[in-house]
């Protein structure tokens, strides 16, 4: 793992940076500098007060000391690349730095970046290349010893992956053997390893989720599956159903950030009721695992109230008939009581 780093996350911090956010909650970085031309001077804890602290610059020439790499903390919908982050991406490789990218926007394909990196012996580091030898599933995932749960949501940016790193995290803490398996990008800079399925061919995808599964399925009591997209996603679905198939998982968790009404990027269309997401999944999975949602994790980030975010959470475990919370501001203690 690399041992300190930047992370750029320009005019999107915090409340769209899912990855630069993961990272600094998560990784097992020290984390130099985070860059956002439109927040220079603050610092992180003054909008994400539960993370490591660490300054806000305008950009990588204003990084404090030296740093590893810089890591890409924010992608657009399409996971291109915006070329006002080139001078940054420069600078970084020209001081000596790796680059982390989870952009489907490949970094090694930019003629004058792989010539940068080169010339000043760097890597770049591109998270969402899959490797060669995939191939399509076996339907073996339920052959391994682990149980398996599975992070489903209503909704793309709802805390799937938070939900995956949380649960993780309380189960070990519980003395449960658990491993996180990672699926996007953010979960794959997190954890060092994962298959980026997104960016992974269609009739592949769940055998890339199978393989991991395979790979860790027996070393763990536990295995949570990163989820990605929503099985409702015009663009995505396809990603959440070879995923929901692939992992055959025992038990899910239903992820939902509160007031959410219409999919993110398509405002025109709305989100089911919460009890067709349940009947949804378990149906979907039905006929290749056997499953059921065990609990729910409803994201309160935009309630200020505790109060009204415990309203909320009890609204939204009363919709999906399990126990449900909010991991960050709650705990995760009663999901991982309903996964055991």
């Amino acid at each position: 793992m690399t041992d300190r780093i930047a992370v750029l996350a320009h005019e999107k911090f915090p409340d769209r940076s899912k990855t630069a956010n993961g990272v600094l909650r998560y990784a097992d970085y020290e984390v130099a500098a985070v860059l956002d031309r439109d927040r220079p001077g603050e610092r992180v804890a003054d909008h994400l007060p539960d993370v490591p602290d660490a300054p806000i610059v305008e950009s990588f020439a204003d990084v404090p000391g030296d740093v590893d790499a810089l890591i890409v903390g924010i992608a657009p919908i399409g996971g291109g690349f915006d070329e006002s982050w080139r001078p940054d991406v420069r600078g970084a490789i020209e001081a000596g730095c790796d680059v982390i990218s989870g952009l489907h926007y490949f970094l090694n394909d930019d003629e004058e970046f792989a010539e940068l990196a080169a010339e000043h012996g760097v890597d770049l580091r591109d998270v969402r290349k899959p490797h060669d030898d995939l191939t399509v599933a076996q339907g073996r995932s339920d052959e391994v010893s682990a149980d398996v749960v599975l992070t489903v949501g209503t909704d793309c940016s709802v805390g799937k992956m938070t939900a995956t790193m949380e649960i993780v995290e309380a189960a070990r803490d519980a003395g449960i053997d658990a491993c996180a398996i990672p699926t996007g990008q953010t979960g794959i800079m997190i954890e060092g390893w994962g298959n980026p399925v997104d960016r992974v061919v269609s009739d592949f995808t769940a055998g890339a989720v199978e393989e991991m599964i395979l790979e860790k399925g027996d070393e763990h009591d536990l295995l949570v599956v990163e989820g990605q997209g929503t099985i409702v996603h015009p663009a995505y679905s396809a990603v959440t159903c070879g995923i929901l198939h692939g992992a055959m998982a025992d038990k899910l968790v239903l992820c939902h950030a509160a007031g959410r009404e219409a999919i993110h990027g398509y405002e025109d269309t709305a989100l089911p009721p919460i009890e067709e997401y349940v009947d949804l999944y378990e149906s979907l999975a039905a006929p290749v695992h056997e499953t059921e949602v065990v609990a729910g994790a409803l994201n309160t980030a935009d309630i200020d109230d505790d109060d009204e975010a415990r309203e909320a959470v009890e609204e939204f475990a009363d919709e999906v008939d399990a126990p449900a919370t909010d991991l960050i501001r709650f705990g995760a203690d009663e999901v991982v009581e309903a996964i055991r």
